[in-house]
């Protein structure tokens, strides 16, 4: 199975689970699990910035798609599951 690897763009820092970040709305969260949209106002973050140093990161922002590696082989896989379930289902 490919495996979708989150990691900066121009650092490769890669988050954890306990990392957050806050919206301009204040709510603080971890954007990856909402794929960059705030859970409090809806407010979808095309762009996110890594952390400081001091944390790991180099502090820059990245569109928040490019933080998502593989996944052009986690699509193949998935689209090759679908291909399975239809033509077990017609077949």
């Amino acid at each position: 199975m490919a495996e979708v690897k989150i990691s900066c763009p121009k650092c490769d820092w890669e988050p954890t689970p306990a990392d957050v970040w806050q919206c301009t709305c204040g709510h603080v969260w971890h954007t990856f699990d909402t794929a960059g949209r705030c859970p409090s106002c809806s407010k979808q973050w095309e762009e996110t910035c890594c952390h400081e140093p001091a944390a790991g990161g180099c502090g820059r922002w990245s569109p928040h798609m490019e933080w998502y590696r593989n996944l052009d082989g986690w699509l193949k896989e998935e689209i090759e599951k679908i291909r399975i379930r239809v033509a077990e289902t017609i077949g």
